[in-house]
């Protein structure tokens, strides 16, 4: 007869128990998303809307780090000249950092 109360009281504190150990796990995750997901997801956003919003004559270094002047636009490819009749086929995606206007004259 004594030991069934003592089980009786043990079940019933388990219950909170068990949702007190998930808490740690729970606020990891929340602080992964807002530390490392949710940064991701904007600056893949961002870097969307850039592509989208090229523009032939734009100025801009691509994945590779070449820097060069857009001539040609398509759905997916876009053509950069990087020296006088010399032009690169490459696609919309490999374009990293639109520059400001007149920089390559700079640098020439």
């Amino acid at each position: 007869m004594i030991i069934s109360p003592a089980f009786a009281q043990g079940a019933s504190a388990g219950g909170d128990a068990g949702l007190m150990s998930f808490l740690p796990i729970i606020l990891m995750f929340v602080l992964l998303y807002f530390l490392m997901i949710r940064p991701q997801m904007k600056r893949a956003k961002e870097q969307k809307a850039m592509v989208e919003a090229l523009q032939k004559g734009d100025e801009v270094v691509t994945a590779g780090g070449i820097v060069g002047r857009i001539t040609k636009l398509s759905d997916q490819y876009v053509t950069v000249e990087v020296a006088p009749n010399t032009e690169v086929v490459m696609q919309r995606s490999a374009v990293q950092v639109p520059l400001p206007k007149g920089t390559l004259k700079s640098l020439q």
